[in-house]
């Protein structure tokens, strides 16, 4: 069974891909997997890939949801990158770290923000 927190969390997933899509990137994975864990996207912006780490919070009283990246997340992340470097053989000139803030609002669209290069 799919908990409120899961729900909440493939929402903003589905929000950021779609808020991507229209910047103009080019989703190449979503929810990848391995033995290590997952990447929430892979993108390509341009000649950049991008991996793309997506934080959803009903709202920011706890703080912002890119301010849920951890240092340790921050070092998962990068591993997990590597995994998928050398999965896919695919590689760009330029890699960076982007994360993605989603707050659903009670009517309307959610807030969304992009940050590229967040760490």
């Amino acid at each position: 069974m799919t908990t409120e927190r899961q729900a909440v969390g493939a929402y903003g997933e589905r929000v950021a891909a779609q808020h991507l899509r229209d910047k103009g990137l080019v989703i190449l994975n979503q929810n990848w997997r391995c033995a290590e864990g997952e990447i929430d996207l892979v993108l390509r912006d341009r000649n950049d890939l991008v991996f793309c780490e997506v934080k959803t919070r009903r709202s920011a009283v706890y703080g912002t949801p890119a301010e849920s990246v951890t240092p340790g997340k921050v070092r998962k992340l990068r591993r997990l990158a590597r995994c998928w470097l050398a999965e896919t053989g695919l590689h760009a000139p330029t890699v960076r770290f982007d994360v993605v803030e989603v707050i659903p609002q009670p009517q309307g669209p959610a807030d969304v923000r992009h940050i590229p290069s967040a760490f």
